[in-house]
């Protein structure tokens, strides 16, 4: 389709003055209420489970909302994005990932940003269940790179409801998107992650003693070594580099036959243009590249308002293509 360098997005109060404080203050500090979820669980055929969380206004359309790596349906993102779009006339499902609802999830494997067969089996009970007429996807970080393997992946054979993909910030490489968090000034963002990693492989190494050795977890500073000792274990794969294969779109992205919006801001500290395909994005006729001056990671924000701008070029994507 094209690369536009999106200059709409100008609102960022004069404070948030580089692409660290637009990334963190919105994540930290930023509140939003007023969404009420009911929760469903949806049982696998792998005898796991997902839980979904939607916001219903009896709408026949239904935006599918994913999180980022360690996100769940509560990160203000999320709660934004659902609020905005039932605003206008949307139902909403925020999809928790295996092991981000609260509770660990049964199964020895966790998720990645490569996963896609629960994403497929989320969509297609929503297709049997419902009767939504436009079904559209939009991923934050992880999960904007989820679902945009999702479409490749399937392209030929998405339901007829599916209508578009949005993503933001999304890495669809993700061992060069490894490069930019172990850089010194992005600590922040490396600790987070590893921790929280940290915190679920060992209650995996509790539920299933002996397949994982824990012993040795803090030993590993960088994420392929840390990746290749549980990553790709955690998610079925022989070894880390077919972990990193599976896990980076853009070697899938050119079977995509749906319209897709991807939107990087150019000061994002984890995620940089180097992470995208720029030249199969640049031609691509179903794909829409849109780079903006500022924004952060997921950040976005907007002086005064109760939504942020990824909100509004969502819904425009989502509701004219445009």
């Amino acid at each position: 389709m094209s690369l536009i360098i999106n200059e709409t997005y100008q609102s960022n109060p004069f404070w948030l003055c580089n692409g660290q404080l637009q990334t963190l203050i919105p994540g930290v500090f930023r509140k939003v209420e007023g969404v009420l979820y009911d929760r469903e669980r949806l049982l696998l055929d792998d005898g796991d489970f997902v839980d979904l969380d939607w916001s219903r206004q009896g709408a026949q359309k239904l935006i599918i909302l994913l999180h980022g790596l360690e996100g769940n349906s509560n990160r203000q993102y999320m709660l934004s994005a659902a609020k905005h779009f039932a605003k206008h006339g949307w139902d909403i499902l925020s999809f928790n990932c295996r092991s981000c609802s609260e509770e660990i999830n049964r199964n020895f494997k966790l998720y990645y940003h490569g996963e896609t067969e629960d994403l497929r089996q989320v969509v297609d009970h929503v297709v049997d269940k419902h009767n939504y007429g436009e079904i559209v996807l939009s991923g934050y970080s992880m999960g904007g790179a989820m679902l945009s393997k999702y479409l490749s992946v399937h392209a030929g054979q998405l339901p007829a409801e599916i209508k578009c993909g949005i993503s933001f910030s999304a890495p669809y490489d993700l061992e060069e998107s490894i490069k930019w968090v172990e850089m010194r000034g992005n600590w922040i963002y490396n600790r987070l992650f590893r921790t929280r990693l940290k915190k679920k492989i060992l209650l995996k190494d509790k539920q299933f003693p002996d397949r994982l050795d824990v012993s040795k977890i803090d030993d590993y500073p960088k994420w392929r070594e840390f990746d290749a000792a549980y990553s790709a274990a955690l998610n079925g794969f022989d070894n880390v580099d077919d972990f990193y294969y599976a896990a980076a779109c853009k070697n899938f992205l050119h079977h995509l036959d749906t319209p897709l919006l991807i939107v990087l801001a150019k000061n994002d500290p984890i995620v940089s243009t180097t992470c995208l395909p720029m030249e199969l994005c640049k031609r691509h006729p179903k794909i829409k590249l849109e780079l903006t001056l500022k924004g952060g990671h997921v950040g976005f924000t907007m002086k005064g308002k109760p939504y942020n701008w990824m909100d509004i070029r969502a819904l425009s994507f989502a509701e004219h293509l445009i």
